[in-house]
């Protein structure tokens, strides 16, 4: 079965990808939130977290496959 790509972006992916505290990444997910008017049940992409972060996706989703 083929590996799955995910979508969906969580604090822990983001200290993994800065290499920044849990709080600190804590705190950019939800700055992130907030500049992109998202609700608390509504989640945030690589996509969108990478245009945000000025990040290339594909560099984010090498370092995010397990």
């Amino acid at each position: 079965m083929p590996a799955t790509k995910r979508i969906c972006i969580y604090p822990k992916d983001i200290q993994l990808v800065t290499g920044r505290s849990e709080r600190y990444a804590r705190s950019y997910y939800r700055q992130l939130k907030d500049a992109l008017a998202k609700e608390d049940h509504q989640f945030i992409t690589v996509e969108e977290f990478c245009a945000y972060a000025d990040l290339p996706v594909d560099q984010v989703m090498a370092i995010l496959q397990p």
